[in-house]
């Protein structure tokens, strides 16, 4: 994948050239771990590295600075951008140790962001880019964010992420919890920010869960997920899973 900085003056691209190459070295790694076991055969051309303003503005209408399509993944490497953005997922909410978290966003999470988009990219994902099915969006959403983390993360890291968008969750249930999971996306790109990462906390944490009920073995969890569309996808994929995984 080539590693593409596109930034409006030199200099700023000068600023992110090493914090891009270690992504990108590290995405390598977790690359092979995609084609190894994840049925990863197409990669995309490259990442287009640029800022939060100018990902969210000029190379799409997304409010999140991160984003794949076919044939790039999008996304700022700026560190200090996204402490901002996932502070403000609270909506003025005082929550001191989460805000601290965010605070602190590491480039052990931020590098998960990067892996999450590569794993869009995945064979065993059933729809297509620009597919016009919306139906299983969050079984996608959430297991592309629970292989990074299952692989790229300390188990420490891990469980730590884990509880505070357990947290979050919790918190705004109130708010956005009567929107079906199936309906992923709904507020998305509409709302608050909080609306929109409501349906990625929750799709998480239900994959993870899914996994957890087969002991860990995610491939169980995939061939459902196929199963369930070869069958013509005649419930949703909410029940199949609670039909299947008692």
């Amino acid at each position: 994948m080539k590693s593409i900085l596109a930034f409006e003056a030199p200099e700023e691209a000068a600023k992110y050239d090493i914090i891009t190459k270690e992504l990108m070295a590290k995405l390598k790694g977790y690359q092979h771990v995609l084609e190894e076991h994840y049925q990863l055969t197409a990669i995309p051309k490259g990442v287009l590295w640029t800022t939060g303003e100018l990902a969210t503005t000029t190379f799409s209408s997304i409010p999140i600075p991160a984003f794949t399509r076919e044939d790039f993944i999008y996304m700022s490497p700026i560190l200090k951008e996204w402490q901002n953005l996932l502070v403000s997922q609270l909506d003025g909410k005082v929550i001191p140790h989460i805000q601290s978290f965010y605070e602190n966003f590491s480039t052990d999470q931020l590098f998960v962001i990067l892996a999450h988009e590569l794993t869009h990219h995945i064979d065993l994902f059933v729809d297509e880019f620009e597919d016009e099915r919306h139906d299983s969006i969050w079984f996608e959403e959430g297991m592309c964010f629970y292989l990074p983390r299952k692989y790229c993360l300390t188990d420490e890291q891990f469980e730590e992420v884990t509880a505070i968008e357990l947290e979050l969750l919790t918190t705004f249930t109130e708010e956005y919890g009567d929107n079906d999971l199936n309906d992923f996306g709904s507020m998305s790109y509409q709302g608050s920010l909080s609306s929109i990462m409501f349906d990625y906390w929750r799709s998480y944490l239900k994959v993870k869960t899914l996994v957890e009920k087969v002991n860990g073995d995610v491939h169980k969890v995939f061939k459902l997920y196929n199963e369930w569309h070869e069958q013509g996808r005649y419930i949703s994929l909410v029940q199949y899973f609670e039909n299947n995984l008692k």
